[in-house]
């Protein structure tokens, strides 16, 4: 078994920044999901943390990945959402999906967090030895 894991840190000023100058909503459906945009809206005032803190996770599963933002890890083909408990997940789509059935790894742990300023996120994927390209 092998543990591969992705860490990221983001001001959120930045994603706030980034939202406020895309007026057209077009940085939103570039990295977001609809289900992710509903998620961060719903949250008032905590909206600009739950991007930040999302965007940030989506980062993670790339290094976690080994190969960045790409083909093999689209922003908008990997989601997370929240379960009726509060806890965060990873869902993924496309492109991202395939890679991850490729690298044979079962799921994705993630845990999010932040605070005034900065919005952190870790991933950890557990795979099977040999089975990463």
């Amino acid at each position: 078994m092998k543990l591969l894991v992705g860490t990221d840190i983001i001001e959120i000023d930045r994603v706030k920044a980034a939202i406020e100058k895309s007026k057209s909503g077009r940085f939103l459906e570039r990295v977001f999901t609809e289900d992710e945009i509903n998620y961060c809206e719903s949250r008032n005032t905590a909206r600009y943390e739950s991007y930040a803190a999302r965007f940030a996770g989506k980062e993670a599963v790339s290094k976690a990945f080994g190969t960045g933002i790409c083909s093999k890890a689209a922003l908008n083909e990997i989601e997370i959402l929240n379960d009726s408990l509060g806890k965060p997940f990873v869902a993924l789509y496309g492109g991202t999906r395939k890679y991850f059935n490729e690298i044979g790894a079962p799921e994705i742990s993630i845990s999010l967090s932040h605070c005034k300023e900065y919005a952190v996120a870790y991933v950890s994927i557990l795979v099977e030895k040999g089975s990463l390209k």
